[in-house]
């Protein structure tokens, strides 16, 4: 029963630490600790589908967890839940949910869902309110030098850009 009661232990030790290791490189924009889903949470815990669908930030429940890429994303209700399920990609913020203003510049900051923006149907973060209004005086340039450095920054760690 020991021996038992052990290998579950390390089993499930191991698995948190693959799913902690899965984001090793910072290319998405978590929040730091384990969800009950044993991975991290994107988003700030904001449902994705009300964020892009309709601009609002709703805040999202573990109760309507969807884990995607070993993150887990809260949603307010089983539907957002449900499209988010059917199409993850339409809904997650680009550059793995870091400001887009910052990975325009090589860098990875936090992006927050109550500073966002919707172009071409792709939700972009900024870190602030400052950085949001530096964005919007030039949406084309910043989102076309994001575009190009992203693939450049996407796997290297935060702490080393």
């Amino acid at each position: 029963m020991c021996t038992k009661t052990f290998l579950s232990a390390l089993v499930f030790v191991s698995a948190i630490a693959v799913a902690s290791g899965a984001n090793a490189v910072d290319e998405y924009n978590v929040s730091k600790g384990i969800t009950a889903a044993g991975v991290t949470l994107g988003l700030h815990g904001v449902d994705a589908v009300a964020l892009t669908s309709l601009g609002a930030v709703a805040e999202g429940s573990a109760a309507y967890t969807v884990v995607h890429d070993d993150n887990a994303y809260y949603f307010a209700s089983q539907d957002s839940a449900d499209r988010f399920s059917a199409d993850p990609e339409r809904y997650l913020p680009q550059y793995g949910g870091f400001c887009a203003f910052a990975v325009a510049l090589g860098k990875k900051f936090d992006g927050d869902p109550m500073f966002a923006d919707i172009v071409d149907g792709k939700l972009y973060l900024f870190v602030n309110d400052a950085i949001y209004r530096k964005y919007l005086a030039n949406k084309a340039e910043t989102l076309a030098k994001a575009e190009e450095t992203w693939p450049k920054i996407k796997h290297t760690a935060v702490d080393e850009l």
